[in-house]
């Protein structure tokens, strides 16, 4: 059996090998207009450690501790999210299952996922596999270079 401490999302980018003064995003400004990414991960300390990583006015977010939650709230958005970034291994639906059932109702979602307990070999079988894979724990500037890598990709 693991043993997980609590953390900090300061604590896990500087594991992660974080520049602190990365850490310092800039929250002037609206974000209307902005791309919407959908963030959905289990631990939700991660959840604020991805939105501190892309901070700085650049994106709207949705952050989510439940893939199911996130999928309720996919199905209800007049227009879907530019982007959905989920971790792999999550209880109820891995990562992998909530990107198939996402593209069923958005066929040309981007997707990012995350996994600290499996490599990008799990997509090789997956039926709808994600854009782009990055292993935990990441540098927050790992994070926002794919960001705008996959979002600037057709």
């Amino acid at each position: 059996m693991e043993t997980h401490l609590p953390i900090t999302p300061v604590q896990y980018l500087f594991a992660a090998g974080t520049p602190l003064k990365s850490l310092r995003a800039n929250k002037r400004g609206s974000r209307r207009g902005k791309p919407l990414i959908y963030i959905v991960d289990d631990e939700v300390v991660l959840l604020d450690v991805a939105e501190m990583a892309l901070g700085g006015g650049e994106y709207q977010f949705k952050k989510f501790g439940d893939p199911e939650e996130a999928l309720s709230s996919f199905r209800k958005e007049s227009s879907p999210p530019d982007l959905l970034i989920t971790d792999y291994a999550m209880g109820k639906m891995n990562g992998l299952e909530l990107i198939e059932r996402c593209r069923e109702i958005a066929p040309g979602l981007k997707t990012i996922l995350t996994s600290g307990t499996a490599g990008a070999e799990i997509m090789h079988n997956a039926a709808t596999p994600a854009n782009e894979f990055l292993k935990k724990p990441f540098p927050s500037t790992s994070l926002a270079e794919l960001v705008q890598q996959v979002l600037a990709s057709k």
